[in-house]
C-alpha cells in the first residue's frame, strides 16, 4: 500500500492495528480476531474493485455493504463489521496513513425484520434434537436440515436434487439454481452420512416414475414441494423455542454469515450460493470441488463435526 510517496506494508499495519485495539481500546482477544477479519474481508473486496485503502471513498464501502446484503448475511454481522472498518480507519488516520477518514458518515444497518435472520449452530442443533425419535421420516427430516445448511441451497434446488447428480463417494453434488444454471456444491460429512443413512428408507417407499430420480421424497413417493419443506422448518425452530422467523432460507443465511465469520472468502461465498455462472466441465468440476470443500472443511462449522 503506497500513498503519499510512501509504502506501508498491510500486514504489519494489521499488527500494529490489533495492538491498538488491544491495547488502547481494550477489546477482548475474539473482538480483536473478527474486527480483523473483517479488515481482510474489506481488503479483498477493494482489491477487486481496483482500489486501495489509501484511496477508498465512501462509497466504495456501501458498494462493500451491498455485496454483503446480496450474499444474505445477517444484519448483526453486517453491524459488526462496520464497527471493525470505523475502527479500521480511524486507526489508519491516527497513524497518519490517510487524512480523511471515509467512515465518517458510513451508518450500521439497522437491526429491522427486512434484513434476513440468522441462526446460531446452538440454534440449528437445538431443531434438529427436536426431531422425533419415534417418526420414520425424522431421518430424511435430518438429512434436508444439514444438506441446507451444509451447502447453503435454495429451498427450490434441495427438493430438485437429482440422485444422477449426487456423488457421496466425491462429497459432492451438482444444483441447477436460477436462469438455469449449473454448479457444483461439496456436500458435508453430516450430511453424506445422513442421506446414506436416508437412502435404504427412501428405497422402500412405492416412488412415482416422475419423481425416481429425485432424491428427497414424501411419504407417497413423490417430489417434495417447497411449502412441506416450509412447514418442516418452521414447525421445528417453533418447538426449539427461537423466536425468529425461520425458514429454509434462513439456513442458507446462516451458511454465508457463518462462512464470512469463520474467515471464508467473498469470492468462494458468492459461488457456493450460486450467484455467478461455473463451468461444468469434468476437469473444472475437479477443481472446482476440491478449492469449494477446503474452504468448507476451514470455516463451516458443520464441516467439521461428525454425526452423533
Amino acid at each position: 500500500m503506497a500513498t503519499d510517496g510512501k509504502y506501508y506494508d498491510e500486514s504489519e499495519l494489521l499488527k500494529d492495528f490489533g495492538s491498538y485495539l488491544s491495547l488502547e481500546r481494550g477489546m477482548s482477544q475474539n473482538t480483536l480476531q473478527a474486527y480483523t477479519s473483517d479488515v481482510l474481508h474489506l481488503m479483498e473486496y477493494l482489491e477487486e474493485n481496483g482500489k486501495t485503502m489509501t484511496d477508498t471513498e465512501e462509497d466504495d464501502l456501501h458498494g462493500f455493504l451491498c455485496t454483503l446484503r446480496d450474499l444474505g448475511i445477517g444484519a448483526r454481522s453486517q453491524a459488526r463489521m462496520v464497527s471493525g472498518i470505523k475502527s479500521w480507519f480511524k486507526f489508519l488516520k491516527l497513524s497518519g496513513v490517510i487524512e480523511k477518514n471515509p467512515t465518517d458518515l458510513l451508518e450500521s444497518p439497522r437491526l429491522g425484520k427486512h434484513l434476513p435472520e440468522v441462526l446460531s449452530t446452538e440454534e440449528i442443533d437445538r431443531m434438529i434434537s427436536m426431531l422425533p425419535d419415534d417418526k420414520e421420516e425424522s431421518l430424511r427430516n435430518h438429512a434436508i436440515i444439514e444438506t441446507l445448511y451444509g451447502s447453503g441451497l435454495r429451498v427450490s434446488e434441495l427438493t430438485d436434487i437429482r440422485l444422477s447428480r449426487l456423488s457421496l463417494d466425491d462429497s459432492c453434488l451438482i444444483v441447477e439454481g436460477k436462469g438455469n444454471k449449473q454448479r457444483i456444491v461439496p456436500v458435508s460429512p453430516v450430511a453424506s452420512e445422513l442421506i446414506q443413512e436416508y437412502l435404504p428408507q427412501r428405497a422402500s417407499l412405492k416412488i412415482r416414475q416422475d419423481s425416481s430420480d429425485i432424491l428427497f421424497l414424501n411419504r407417497r413417493g413423490a417430489k417434495m414441494t417447497r411449502v412441506m419443506v416450509f412447514y418442516i422448518i418452521r414447525d421445528l425452530a417453533a418447538a426449539a423455542g427461537i423466536a425468529k422467523t425461520v425458514s429454509p432460507h434462513t439456513l442458507r443465511h446462516s451458511f454465508a454469515t457463518h462462512l464470512l465469520e469463520g474467515g471464508a472468502s467473498l469470492r468462494v461465498i458468492q459461488e457456493l450460493l450460486g450467484h455467478e455462472s461455473l463451468e461444468t466441465t469434468e476437469i473444472y468440476v475437479h477443481l472446482d470441488r476440491t478449492r469449494l470443500r477446503r474452504e468448507l472443511l476451514e470455516h463451516h462449522p458443520h464441516f467439521r463435526k461428525a454425526p452423533q
